[in-house]
């Protein structure tokens, strides 16, 4: 029998910008639910367990600039949960890491951690999360959203907010035969993205990179090496975090994951010292891992009723900042 799960406004996507658009709603006095594929919360805010360390394999870390997004990192450096880690990068070809006076912060427990505490904060205020669901279609139905997921529940809501990735969203409303109108279509068919193809890799033995245990080489088939002890995520494993640039990962993206995984070690190998030796590693393949192509402003509200949004990183700037901004801006104009 098909169950159905009636909400006034429905989130789909328990990444940041999903999560910070439920908390704004919800300390509004509104009852956001918020549903997501994943086994967990976080999207690309994304930390895995190997042996007995930890490991960020999505976003690495994050800057403020926008004066809104200080004020919730504030709150959250107040709350002990985030902290600066660098002000610059070295590209590994000093023997000192150059500064450029700019805050980076990471997350203690790293990334997903911080995911898990908006998370709560969101249930605290009156929002429903649930992950796990996979969405087949999203249609619309005698007035309203219906969501459509693998399992055969349903879930209907006055007003839908699609956060993932824009080709993912497109395609659960084709599924359900949602026509949009073609200035929307044009609009979200503007917004591209690159691939990223991440390696883990536990390393027994000394790790050699620059302070602060990374460095970053853009440009480079091989964009970022971070070394996850020295970050303060993983205090009992040296954890090695290696992301490579969008070409590469475009070119290479169907290869095999020994084949990938082999390339990506070679880039680990110079920071190795002598006797240090890879024993475990693991392979993560983002598809929209980078906004290349963004929407100017921080959310399309699409030319449809009942009311349609999108947000997410690819809406008004990228990345952390982007994605929280996206969500905060569109938890303002369903509120």
């Amino acid at each position: 029998m098909t169950q159905t799960t009636d909400t006034e406004i429905l989130i789909v996507g328990a990444g940041l910008s999903g999560l910070m658009a439920a908390n704004a709603l919800a300390t509004r006095g509104l009852r956001p639910y918020v549903i997501d594929k994943g086994a967990v919360v976080g999207g690309r805010l994304a930390t895995r367990q190997l042996e007995n360390g930890r490991a960020d394999y999505g976003a690495q870390f994050f800057t403020v600039r926008d004066a809104q997004f200080h004020t919730w990192v504030d709150e959250w450096k107040g709350q002990g949960l985030v902290y600066q880690w660098s002000t610059g990068w070295s590209d590994g070809s000093l023997a000192a890491t150059p500064s450029d006076g700019f805050p980076r912060y990471a997350v203690r427990g790293g990334m997903n951690a911080l995911a898990h505490a908006l998370a709560a904060q969101a249930e605290d205020a009156g929002a429903m999360i649930r992950t796990g669901v996979g969405l087949t279609r999203i249609a619309k139905e005698y007035g309203q959203w219906v969501a459509h997921d693998q399992a055969g529940q349903t879930f209907a809501a006055q007003t839908l907010v699609l956060t993932p990735p824009v080709a993912q969203s497109l395609a659960l409303l084709a599924a359900g035969a949602v026509d949009l109108t073609p200035a929307d279509r044009t609009a979200l068919a503007r917004i591209a993205y690159a691939p990223c193809l991440c390696g883990l890799f536990r390393v027994e033995g000394d790790v050699d990179l620059p302070e602060p245990g990374a460095i970053q080489r853009p440009g480079e088939p091989i964009s970022w090496i971070a070394d996850n002890r020295r970050k303060g995520i993983s205090d009992d494993a040296t954890l090695l975090t290696v992301h490579a640039a969008p070409d590469w990962s475009r070119s290479h993206f169907h290869e095999g994951d020994a084949r990938l995984l082999s390339l990506l070690a070679e880039a680990v190998t110079p920071w190795l010292a002598p006797h240090a030796q890879i024993r475990e590693s693991q392979l993560k393949r983002w598809r929209y891992a980078l906004p290349t192509s963004l929407h100017p402003a921080r959310y399309l509200r699409g030319d449809a009723m009942p009311p349609l949004y999108f947000a997410g990183d690819a809406f008004g700037g990228p990345r952390v900042e982007g994605a929280a901004l996206s969500g905060l801006a569109v938890a303002a104009a369903v509120a």
